[in-house]
């Protein structure tokens, strides 16, 4: 019989259930046998801690993460210095949670079961490198834009409902002459409705103006990182550096970690699924994946239909077999997300490259 020195140390699986403040921990064994579980801080000196717990119940095989692109990101790039291997875990679906119950605890056995078992699989996003600082500056830009759409729309409300005399002023303006002419308003007291409405009018030309002065900054260095990070996705037909910039941010800073194209393809939500039962074969239109990835290939589609001399062939061919539009699209969808993939893997193969 072997002697406690001779047996196979502890093969150990986490799950990590996250929060802003604090995560729960649960470690297993190979076998799925229960070893114990922890709350952590979420800062540098948690992750060490929870490091250490784990590693004390053994060796350390994987991390089941759930949330590893917002409360668990800081966690994953921890233990990813450390050369840990970080698996990403999808939430519980609510047909699960309102059977099973909801707690911290569940969740985070819930994350290493689904390790264990091989249900996930999922390389998180490294979110260390350009990439990262390409999805920083594309939420300030997005903020901005949706903060300046909604700022011009009060403003236009306004002139709807102004008092004749300044109505009249500003109807028909252009937006641009609208907010320039706005923004010049002297409202004086406030002591009537047509002074308020001129005030309120100067305070949202003002604020679109600071925004479009905000996204003129971002958009060079969005422009730079883009076509420094992947020269060759922004090179393809179609591919301008707003759409290159969001499937960079789809397939991070590690795009080495999508498997196949088919899995990209799934990611971006153009994979079609099957829907077969019996002798009945078909496939249904995907509806998941990431739908800012989605509507990037669509636009890249919707260029090409328009420009590109294969592509209106390719679409005047299916039409001609029966195909709709819309079907042509999805199909188009597919084509292009095979050829993103392949710039994506050149990327994957160089970081790999670089680490070796």
């Amino acid at each position: 019989m072997p002697t406690i020195a001779q047996r196979e140390p502890v093969r150990v699986t986490v799950g990590v259930d996250t929060h802003k403040d604090a995560h729960v921990a649960v470690a297993k064994d190979h076998l799925g046998r229960h070893l114990g579980d922890t709350t952590i801080s979420t800062t540098p000196g948690g992750y060490r801690d929870l490091l250490r717990w784990a590693q004390g119940h053994g060796e350390v095989e994987a991390w089941g993460i759930e949330g590893t692109g917002s409360y668990g990101a800081g966690l994953s790039r921890f233990l990813r210095s450390a050369d840990q291997a970080v698996i990403e875990i999808n939430r519980p679906d609510r047909k699960a949670r309102r059977l099973k119950g909801k707690s911290d605890l569940v969740d985070a056995e819930a994350a290493a079961r689904a390790v264990l078992s091989g249900e996930a699989i999922a390389v998180p996003k490294s979110g260390d490198n350009r990439v990262e600082m390409v999805r920083a500056l594309r939420t300030a830009r997005s903020s901005a834009v949706k903060a300046r759409t909604q700022a011009v729309n009060a403003l236009k409300a306004l002139v709807v409902n102004a008092p004749a005399e300044l109505r009249e002023q500003l109807r028909g303006l252009s937006t641009t002459h609208l907010v320039r002419q706005c923004a010049r308003l002297r409202p004086g007291d406030i002591v009537g409705p047509l002074a308020a409405t001129k005030l309120a009018m100067r305070s949202l030309a003002c604020r679109h103006e600071a925004l479009a002065a905000e996204i003129k900054i971002l958009d060079p260095e969005l422009a730079r990182l883009t076509t420094e990070t992947a020269p060759a996705l922004v090179a393809i037909f179609g591919v301008g550096t707003e759409v290159a910039g969001t499937l960079l941010v789809t397939a991070g800073d590690n795009p080495e970690r999508l498997r196949s194209e088919a899995a990209f393809a799934h990611l971006c939500g153009v994979s079609p699924i099957d829907a077969s039962s019996g002798k009945t074969v078909r496939h249904r239109l995907n509806r998941g994946g990431d739908r800012q990835a989605n509507s990037a290939l669509y636009r890249i589609v919707l260029v090409r239909l328009c420009y590109d001399a294969r592509t209106k062939e390719y679409a005047e061919r299916r039409t001609s077999e029966g195909k709709s539009k819309a079907e042509i699209i999805r199909c188009l969808k597919r084509y292009v997300a095979r050829e993103v993939f392949a710039v994506l893997s050149d990327i994957g193969q160089k970081n790999l490259a670089a680490a070796a």
